[in-house]
């Protein structure tokens, strides 16, 4: 493979400035997502009162040590409901177990008790997706107090809420997808149906319980008056319901039951795809932050980017000449080939036809895909449109969503209209889309929409015979424009989870290798593809 050769002067004004505007941008991120499962003290104190580990130190305790964790929807719910941190009162994330990839699922029970918000349910379904597509065993820590009730529209009557939880842990079983979970604390109503549906479950003595109605439920509905032990307690449990599995006497001791469950019944596969020796880029990947552009009207060289992103700074370009403003190519990230398509302006029919036939290429050879965005769309005028813009684009989406290859995406910059759904984003359910701090995805960019809609409500007012000042046209625009700003922040997008997570650039390379390693291990999946239109 080629070697890309830089030719970036760090010392160059444009440099600092963007590095100083995207050192901005990460002290953001950072700080939002020090706000990740905050508690007050109050909280905090009366969880450890009981004798419980808090969420994150179980999953601490439960991973190997050493291991990564890669979280998933950590944002999710910022900023969406009133008094509830980043997060969505729920930890997800992929992490080894006993040598095992797996996925780990806690309720974050400090944060409004682990109650189910619509968030909440959207991200735990979300993990047990990511889950089954890999068939990563799920670990459930359980500690909650159920539905939050002035929820239920987003949480109980639809797909892809609270009940989909059930569904999927049920239709993984049946797959052969290891199911285990442990009750540390509260249990109740709906979801007791978590851990009882599970394929192993463990209970904490005199700290975990379950039960369908709680004490005043049962009084309520039968005049039966029974204390919360002895209706749904770990004792109850073991020896008369038969409901769980196992009894541990405290969170450490669970956590190694699980430890040794996961080591005595799960398996990691082999790869399917070689894997190379991972080697450092030849360049400082810190450098992204002074290359990304800071003004949407200039596109970020992504050449420069690859350099300081890809094994040895390697890329084997395909048509390098041919379609420029997008990259296509193959190159190693942590030791794990993958094809990369990386925008470099705006989509052209030559751009789009290159995407086709590199997106072919990779799904014969059976290489995962990675779509980095930044791009305004595809091109529009007549002359585009005389070449058959709108057919070579929906070439493209055709070749991209036809593809069973592993496909990522990534939102690097701008990342807008159709051109946002050409590079694989969320709608082509990619394996996983994340966002660096500066992308930026609408229908329109901001500038676009307030203008389109200025020149609708100008041509209104000349069929009338009104005059349409600039001030007025200005005054029209700004909240347009603020708006569209606002949406397509990718703080917007995580809160969402339109997006898993957004990436620190220097974290990227990392994280796409754990990503590519459990991709490696699927057997390869044959594509058909749609008609591309001729």
């Amino acid at each position: 493979m080629n070697i890309i050769r830089s030719r970036l002067s760090t010392t160059d004004s444009v440099f600092k400035k963007r590095q100083l505007h995207y050192q901005n941008l990460m002290s953001e991120l950072r700080e939002r997502r020090s706000q990740y499962g905050q508690w007050g003290a109050k909280q905090k104190t009366r969880h450890e009162s009981k004798g419980k580990l808090l969420p994150r130190d179980r999953i601490e305790l439960l991973l190997d040590p050493g291991s990564p964790f890669l979280e998933v929807g950590d944002l999710a719910g910022d900023g969406l409901y009133e008094g509830l941190p980043p997060g969505a009162g729920l930890i997800t994330g992929i992490g080894q177990v006993s040598g095992v990839t797996c996925m780990i699922i806690a309720n974050d029970s400090p944060v409004k008790g682990g109650t189910y918000y619509g968030m909440t349910a959207k991200k735990h379904v979300r993990a047990q997706k990511i889950a089954w597509e890999h068939r990563l065993p799920n670990i459930t820590l359980v500690d909650s107090g159920g539905a939050n009730l002035p929820e239920q529209p987003d949480i109980f009557p639809d797909v892809g809420q609270y009940g989909s939880v059930f569904n999927q842990i049920v239709r993984q079983s049946a797959e052969g997808i290891p199911q285990i979970s442990v009750v540390h604390g509260a249990c109740t109503a709906g979801g007791t149906y978590v851990p009882v549906l599970c394929d192993v479950t463990v209970i904490v003595r005199e700290q975990g319980y379950l039960h369908l109605g709680g004490p005043e439920i049962t009084f309520a509905a039968t005049g039966e008056k029974v204390d919360r032990e002895t209706l749904g307690g770990a004792e109850m449990h073991g020896s008369t319901s038969g409901v769980i599995d196992y009894l541990a006497e405290n969170d450490w001791h669970a956590l190694s039951m699980v430890r040794d469950i996961v080591k005595d019944t799960c398996r990691r596969e082999k790869y399917q795809r070689p894997v190379e020796s991972p080697v450092l880029p030849r360049y400082d990947p810190a450098e992204i932050y002074g290359i990304v552009s800071d003004d949407p009207k200039i596109p970020t060289d992504m050449r420069e980017v690859l350099a300081r992103m890809v094994d040895d700074s390697r890329f084997d370009e395909f048509k390098s000449n041919y379609g420029p403003t997008l990259l296509c190519g193959f190159a190693h990230l942590n030791g794990f080939e993958v094809g990369i398509l990386a925008n470099n302006g705006v989509l052209f029919s030559d751009s789009s036809l290159k995407a086709v036939h590199f997106i072919d290429l990779c799904c014969k050879r059976n290489i995962p895909l990675l779509f980095m965005a930044d791009n305004s769309g595809y091109m529009v005028g007549r002359e585009a449109e005389h070449r058959g813009i709108s057919k070579d684009g929906a070439k493209m989406v055709t070749a991209m969503a036809s593809a069973n290859v592993p496909k990522y995406n990534i939102i690097v910059g701008k990342s807008y209209g159709a051109g946002h759904l050409g590079m694989c984003s969320r709608p082509f359910e990619p394996r996983f889309s994340f966002g660096w701090p500066n992308g930026k995805s609408a229908l329109l960019g901001p500038e676009q929409a307030a203008m389109t809609l200025s020149m609708v409500q100008k041509q209104k007012y000349e069929r009338d015979n009104k005059i349409w000042t600039e001030e007025q046209d200005a005054a029209f625009r700004k909240p347009i424009f603020d708006e569209f700003e606002k949406f397509a922040n990718m703080s917007n997008y995580a809160a969402n989870l339109w997006i898993d997570s957004i990436l620190d650039p220097v974290e990227t390379s990392d994280t796409m290798g754990l990503l590519l390693d459990m991709a490696a291990r699927e057997p390869k999946k044959e594509t058909a593809f749609g008609v591309l239109r001729m």
